[in-house]
């Protein structure tokens, strides 16, 4: 590239160019709002002088056993201080966060701690039997660090040599963390459920967690000391990049053990909880709950969901409720959301019906997203903007994963062309806004959780008594879509619905497993592929 005037002696030093990293996020609001309440937990509460301080302990900690840039600290944790207090610690020292889901068995879990190699592993006691099975599995003998919750009142063993609490102590609250060498760098490592084979590992870099973590603030309208509400797993995307984003705005994080009605309507009332993130079975939830258990809402709350959208009775009745409700979406490669159903002031004079239409598209791209469009895979040029031509959603900018861990090939095949191609199908609206019509690999998602319709059918496949199975979505008005097995049974074998769904509970994770079994013979084409599209619509009348 030819030189021009401003490039001579104009070049970056550490005045002008500093890396991107949300880790200064946390600093900042400990100087500038150090009395400020940052964390609620039952009755705990910690300031943003204190929750600062304390990341540095852990930073300190996982330094003084040797942790460094590259390495990986593995979390089983959660929505507690200790899984906030990650977010910031384990890349303070340049290491890799990897958040654990809490509702995988002990084999994934097991190569998880191979795959990413990780290095400390720090566990809340409510998972000890889930996580001391995985490392009876696993290669990886990290040393693993017990967190004892004062909130959990269940049972559970420690699994190592020292509690959370103890190990922390050890650190100095004033340990002088470095900014990572690299914007580039890597901050954090999330698993995809896995369409067919192992779970791929999701490298995400701090300048992508910063701009997504600032992206949030725009998209959600936060304003100064916003107060947050974690019913949305921390360990899903990082929480979508919450965990940074609060502390842009030095908000206050109320955390939640568990999704449960009463807690969720006691903490809008009692704290005055302004945003909160969740699947579709949290509105549920919210709206399910018996009278006794709900709470006038202080104020106005905003409710921000992705996955499948929300059918029109639930958007009206969650509106009457006193909430406002905004469609997401995104996927573990763009750092969870990256794209908003951004609404239209003129829409709300819309009648029931084509404001439901509206809500159901996915929207336009996020303020630090680049590009988003609808492109023929194999011509990549964009689809026609008439709402009825299918093409594959496609991204492109910083808010984009780094790539796939230790799989080139998958990277390359993911970025072909200069585009992430998702791998889900849908067509461009006139007006810009792109709307999901399937997923080409027939991913199902159930309260926000990714199961690969394949996994299911492969666990199906093993029972003595099945020939054929194939599974699809069912709507379902709690968690969105649930899974629907389509079975044929083989000649002279007898097996019954709840047989092969106690079959499914021996072989997966509880959530992945079919809630209905349709015995029928499976639709197929003259080459013998099952037709799915068929399968969906008598889905929908099981």
């Amino acid at each position: 590239m030819a030189q021009t005037p401003y490039d001579t002696d104009l070049d970056r030093n550490p005045a002008n160019f500093q890396p991107l990293t949300p880790l200064a996020f946390l600093e900042r609001s400990a100087a500038v709002f150090p009395g400020h309440t940052a964390i609620i937990h039952g009755r705990l509460r910690r300031s943003y002088a204190e929750f600062y301080a304390r990341a540095r302990r852990l930073a300190s900690a996982l330094a003084q056993r040797g942790i460094a840039r590259g390495d990986t600290v593995s979390v089983m944790l959660a929505n507690t201080p200790a899984m906030l207090e990650a977010h910031y610690g384990v890349p303070m020292t340049g290491a890799v966060l990897n958040t654990l889901n809490t509702r995988l068995d002990a084999a994934i879990i097991a190569f998880t701690l191979d795959h990413a190699e990780t290095k400390v592993l720090i566990t809340d006691r409510e998972f000890s039997k889930t996580v001391k099975e995985a490392l009876s599995l696993a290669k990886a003998k990290p040393l693993v660090v017990d967190y004892d919750d004062p909130e959990f009142t269940g049972a559970g063993e420690r699994l190592g040599a020292i509690e959370y609490e103890d190990f922390i102590a050890a650190g100095d609250p004033a340990f002088a963390w470095a900014m990572p060498a690299d914007e580039w760098d890597a901050i954090s490592l999330n698993y995809t459920s896995g369409t067919t084979g192992d779970p791929k590992g999701v490298v995400y870099h701090h300048r992508g967690a910063y701009l997504l973590a600032v992206g949030n603030v725009v998209t959600c309208g936060m304003g100064k000391h916003p107060v947050y509400l974690w019913t949305l797993p921390m360990f899903h995307c990082n929480g979508w990049c919450f965990p940074w984003s609060i502390s842009v705005v030095s908000g206050t994080h109320v955390c939640l053990r568990a999704v449960r009605a009463p807690a969720m309507y006691d903490a809008i009332a009692d704290h005055g909880v302004t945003h909160l993130c969740g699947a579709p079975v949290v509105m549920s939830t919210l709206l399910n709950a018996p009278d006794a258990e709900k709470k006038p809402l202080p104020h106005q709350v905003e409710f921000f969901t992705a996955a499948a959208p929300p059918p029109e009775a639930v958007l009206a009745a969650m509106k009457e409720a006193g909430f406002n409700v905004t469609h997401l979406y995104g996927l573990t490669e763009t750092y969870g959301p990256a794209v908003v159903n951004d609404w239209h002031g003129e829409w709300d004079a819309l009648s029931g019906p084509d404001q439901a239409a509206r809500k159901a598209r996915q929207g336009v791209r996020y303020l630090p997203l680049e590009a988003l469009d609808v492109i023929d895979p194999e011509t990549m040029r964009p689809v026609p903007r008439d709402g009825a031509t299918l093409g594959e959603v496609m991204f492109r900018g910083n808010v984009v994963m780094k790539g796939y861990l230790k799989n080139k090939s998958a990277s390359q095949k993911a970025f072909a062309g200069g585009w992430f191609h998702s791998g889900d199908l849908g067509v461009m609206h006139p007006d810009g806004y792109i709307q999901l019509k399937d997923r080409s690999k027939d991913i199902i998602i159930s309260g926000g959780e990714n199961i690969s319709s394949i996994e299911v059918e492969d666990a199906l496949y093993k029972h003595p008594a099945v020939a054929a199975a194939a599974v699809v979505a069912k709507p379902d008005e709690k968690w969105g879509e649930t899974p629907c097995a389509f079975v044929e049974l083989k000649p002279g074998a007898s097996a019954s619905g709840d047989d092969l769904i106690a079959w499914c509970r021996k072989n997966l994770a509880g959530y992945k497993c079919p809630r209905h079994i349709v015995f029928t013979e499976l639709p197929k084409t003259s080459t013998g592929k099952i037709q799915k599209f068929k399968l969906r619509e008598m889905a929908k009348a099981v």
